[in-house]
């Protein structure tokens, strides 16, 4: 199976919060053969990580080590390029689902996402606002396993 991850799901692999048991489970459970990422995630983790320093969530140590052990996973993913076209369509989908929320990271992993349909089977998000625009555009977002 392949899979992308916006970053909300990643950070759940790296950060235990409410998902972790089951995105672990469905790791453990599926053959996950592909794990697709935008590189967004590569500036919104790190993000993420110190914020959770910030908020003292997590101590700075546990945020470096965290940020290292993502870093050192980098082969385990397949990051998709951002490029023109997907900037491109990201403007779009935000003239189409600004109204509803749809902000400029977001619609980046959207747009990634989408570029990704015929190739990706499962697409992953933390974010319910996201979630339902990858809904909308037809990309699976659950898979029905038993754990």
């Amino acid at each position: 199976m392949k899979i992308f991850l916006d970053t909300s799901s990643l950070v759940k692999l790296y950060h235990r919060k409410t998902g972790t048991d089951e995105l672990e489970q469905m790791f453990s459970k599926l053959n996950i053969t592909h794990t697709f990422l935008s590189k967004i995630p590569k500036a919104e983790f790190t993000s993420t990580i110190w914020k959770k320093v910030r908020t003292k969530e997590i101590t700075e140590s546990q945020a470096q080590i965290t940020l290292k052990l993502f870093e050192t996973d980098f082969p385990k993913f397949i990051f998709r390029v951002t490029d023109s076209l997907i900037i491109e369509q990201a403007r779009i989908l935000i003239s189409k689902y600004g109204r509803q929320g749809l902000r400029t990271l977001d619609s980046i992993q959207l747009s990634t996402s989408i570029s990704l349909s015929k190739t990706a089977d499962l697409f992953l998000t933390g974010d319910n606002l996201l979630k339902s625009f990858f809904k909308a555009e037809d990309l699976q977002t659950e898979i029905s396993v038993s754990f």
